[in-house]
């Protein structure tokens, strides 16, 4: 750590200190009871890897989960300390806040009668905690925000202000944290390095903007607050719409709190998600989707970040492992791979030149917020990109521990009778290179036909271990888990006396 990171942490310490003093005398009870607020967070993850974000849950916060009967979804139980920590899990979509969950509400039989439960549901909820939740996140929002302007600005400079000023910021600033002693145990969680996320100058750029925290502090007018309801529906046996269960909910919500509806610039959204006969209602804590995280430039059939980690997370890598995506597009299994498990190293390869492009830009992208985290400059990550011929990899036989990629589909990219000479190929080059007797592989196809197909063709050398299936963009595709057998790669070209170079 350098000298300005740990100037920064000795002063957040005095700050914390200094605010547990004067909370023992003046705010002891209010402070005590956010401290110990227990809540439940929801969250949505890619279909089919609700398990996995349970055990990343479970390995992370510590916390017993609950995967919803409406896929997609998980459940746990935090205090509110552990928010910051939510925020740094890998496997969710999104996040929210439980208000109050029903496992067998009674719907009335007719549309009027149970659209008028709707309405008289909004005031019998138990909306206090869930609001102070939603209002510390979205302190801590703002804080990161102001983070992100801050980077941008000082980017250019050969050195990085790591929340370097005078005294008199400093003594200012100290009050501003005295005014605020959660948000600083939550910034002072975000601190510690071992949270690899892009917030290690979160403190120290919040002791640099006192100008900014004056100009907040001068907004003393009430704010009225907009927003929205948004209701997710699965069932058959609904008499009514999501269209109106947002509307006539979203009225009464409006009459209790006499807020200002808006669809578009809201502050709060809250969440009506309702399936069969149970009802969950949430307030979302995220606006934008953490799948989002890593990837600058986009191609035409980009893989999310949280599906990329839920992929890579079957194979269970272990340090010093060699992990290939042969077809990677944008590059966004390998860079989420080297971003959660920097102790292996990463190569990424496909054929199209300008895939392999926009997969250089983002990990670029990736070794810059590298910097910027770190507060020094770094040369390296633990990936390469290649541009390649996948049937022909410049990779020795037995050389790479774990494969993990998204296969084309045959719709957006490639064809669905390209497939039926691609995917056997591709296997074989896969085993030849996969250590025999310890390899695995992990590889996402909507084109499971072919695939199961080419795969029948390759027992002698894969081995399926596991199947997950997924919803990607609306298709019905899997994943599948293969583990290499022992026997050893023979090229079909021995048999007739030539070797390959590798």
């Amino acid at each position: 750590m350098c000298n300005v990171q740990e100037a920064t942490k000795q002063l957040l310490d005095v700050n914390l200190h200094e605010n547990w003093r004067a909370n023992q005398v003046t705010e002891s009870g209010p402070r005590s009871e956010s401290e110990h607020l227990q809540v439940t967070i929801g969250a949505t993850v890619p279909t089919g890897f609700e398990q996995t974000a349970a055990a990343e849950v479970r390995e992370k916060l510590g916390s017993s989960c609950k995967i919803s009967k409406d896929r997609g979804k998980i459940y746990f139980d935090i205090s509110v300390e552990s928010l910051a920590q939510v925020h740094c899990l890998r496997s969710v979509d999104n996040l929210f806040v439980v208000v109050k969950e029903f496992k067998d509400y009674q719907f009335k039989e007719t549309k009027e009668e149970v659209l008028k439960d709707f309405e008289e549901l909004a005031g019998k909820l138990p909306w206090s905690d869930p609001l102070k939740v939603w209002k510390i996140n979205t302190s801590f929002k703002k804080k990161k925000i102001k983070t992100h302007k801050k980077i941008n600005q000082n980017s250019g400079r050969e050195k990085i202000d790591n929340g370097q000023g005078d005294k008199t910021d400093e003594k200012e600033d100290k009050k501003g944290f005295t005014n605020n002693t959660l948000d600083s145990h939550i910034l002072d969680y975000y601190e510690n390095p071992a949270i690899k996320e892009e917030i290690s100058t979160l403190v120290g750029d919040d002791l640099a903007s006192s100008k900014d925290e004056k100009d907040e502090k001068e907004e003393t007018h009430p704010k009225v607050l907009k927003f929205r309801v948004t209701c997710n529906r699965a069932g058959e046996k609904h008499c009514f719409s999501s269209n109106e269960a947002a509307r006539d909910f979203g009225g009464a919500v409006q009459d209790y709190f006499k807020w200002k509806a808006d669809m578009t610039n809201f502050d709060v959204e809250v969440l009506l998600n309702i399936h069969d006969n149970e009802i969950v209602v949430g307030i979302a804590l995220t606006e934008e989707r953490l799948h989002r995280r890593n990837i600058t430039h986009f191609g035409p059939t980009t893989l999310r970040s949280t599906l990329a980690y839920g992929m890579l997370r079957l194979c269970a890598p272990q340090p010093t492992d060699i992990i290939v995506d042969p077809m990677c597009g944008t590059g966004a299994i390998p860079i989420e791979g080297s971003t959660e498990w920097s102790n292996c190293y990463h190569i990424a390869g496909d054929n199209n030149p300008l895939a392999m492009n926009r997969a250089a830009n983002n990990i670029s992208s990736l070794l810059t917020k590298s910097q910027i985290k770190e507060g020094k400059v770094s040369w390296s990550l633990p990936i390469d990109a290649v541009q390649w011929d996948i049937c022909n990899l410049p990779l020795r036989t037995g050389s790479v521990d774990i494969i993990v990629s998204d296969m084309p589909f045959g719709k957006r990219m490639g064809s669905k009778k390209r497939n039926w000479n691609l995917y056997p190929a591709c296997l074989r080059e896969m085993s030849r290179v996969c250590k025999p007797g310890t390899g695995r592989a992990a590889l996402l196809t909507q084109d499971k036909k072919c695939f199961t197909k080419a795969l029948s063709g390759m027992g002698h050398v894969w081995r399926k271990v596991h199947t997950v299936w997924v919803n990607i963009g609306g298709l019905h595709a899997a994943v599948y888990l293969l583990k290499r057998t022992p026997q050893a790669f023979v090229h079909p070209s021995e048999q007739d006396g030539e070797r390959t170079p590798w």
